[in-house]
């Protein structure tokens, strides 16, 4: 395995600018790759697993059904993946295209140690799999592959798109459309738009489990931590609710009293009032129509897709014309 990163400089990206503007919005914002250190990795695991969870299975039993049928349709010997995590679904497709032909595997994560242990447990569930991991955000993973020509297919499951505000998933498929050369593929997972219940049961810890609680505290941790804030993480506690008109699930920790919280090395004070809150997450839900045209008006033909009808999930490959 290679590794190559930290790759932030490279791409001119400023990650102090980026959490200074989340966090004067009008409610403070924390970016999600802030909180996937390898504590929030693995919590993140942990979540997949929990009962109510059905995203990580809903797809997994995609991959499972039809890694045979989408490594046939993948062209080229290079899948980069955004926000790779554990691999443990990417495997399966993995796999498949090793049988039919040398392929190389390049991860991209801001967790240097996940990227090691997945490429680890690549090498053995894999054999001949290359891999070339990039530890570093999305955008700079991107700028990368925009310098290293080749074949690719670019592959963004865990419905990790949603992750995002509308106008920063605008300028991430932006930047993915601007990396595919003509041929070149784009693989993406969503979780499609259904009743509110069914949102909040799945984003919030059932009873008896803390995974969502620990993995969301965990944001601040990582900014007390990088930021030398001084948030009192034990006055924090967690909730995510559906906003309907926007589809979107929101994932914020609420100030069980007033804090003003000092951030020196962004020069900023952050002020939260008793029940007010710091949002450290989003997970936007789709229409497929929508999804398709709007990948189109970036030069992407949807290729093949693969729903499943039980949790209205579904699996897109798109191809740059």
């Amino acid at each position: 395995m290679t590794v190559v990163g930290p790759l932030t400089e490279m791409s001119g990206l400023d990650d102090a600018a980026v959490v200074r503007a989340c966090l004067t919005e009008a409610i403070p914002r924390l970016p999600p790759w802030l909180g996937y250190d390898e504590v929030g990795s693995r919590l993140f695991e942990a979540i997949t697993e929990l009962p109510t969870y059905y995203l990580t299975r809903s797809e997994t039993g995609l991959l499972h059904r039809h890694a045979g049928e989408i490594a046939d349709l993948v062209e080229g010997e290079r899948i980069a993946e955004l926000g790779s995590g554990s691999a443990k679904k990417t495997r399966l497709l993995l796999a498949e295209c090793q049988r039919r032909g040398p392929t190389t595997y390049v991860p991209i994560d801001v967790s240097q140690e996940m990227l090691a242990d997945s490429a680890e447990a690549l090498r053995t569930s894999v054999p001949g799999l290359q891999v070339t991991a990039l530890w570093g955000r999305y955008e700079a993973g991107l700028h990368w592959l925009r310098h290293n020509s080749g074949p690719t297919v670019v592959t963004f499951l865990g419905c990790n798109l949603g992750n995002t505000t509308p106008d920063e998933r605008a300028a991430l498929l932006d930047d993915i459309a601007a990396t595919l050369r003509p041929g070149d593929g784009f693989m993406v997972s969503v979780d499609l738009d259904k009743s509110p219940a069914q949102m909040e049961t799945c984003y919030n810890d059932p009873p008896g489990y803390s995974a969502f609680a620990q993995f969301r505290l965990n944001h601040l941790v990582q900014l007390n931590e990088r930021f030398g804030s001084d948030f009192d993480v034990g006055k924090f506690y967690p909730r995510a609710r559906y906003d309907s008109p926007t589809r979107t699930v929101e994932g914020h920790l609420y100030a069980s009293e007033d804090q003003e919280v000092s951030v020196p090395a962004l020069d900023l004070t952050v002020s939260v009032r008793r029940g007010g809150s710091v949002n450290v997450g989003f997970s936007a839900k789709f229409d497929r129509a929508t999804l398709v045209t709007d990948l189109a008006g970036r030069g992407l033909r949807l290729r093949a897709e693969w729903l499943d009808p039980q949790w209205e999930y579904g699996i897109f490959l798109f191809r740059k014309r």
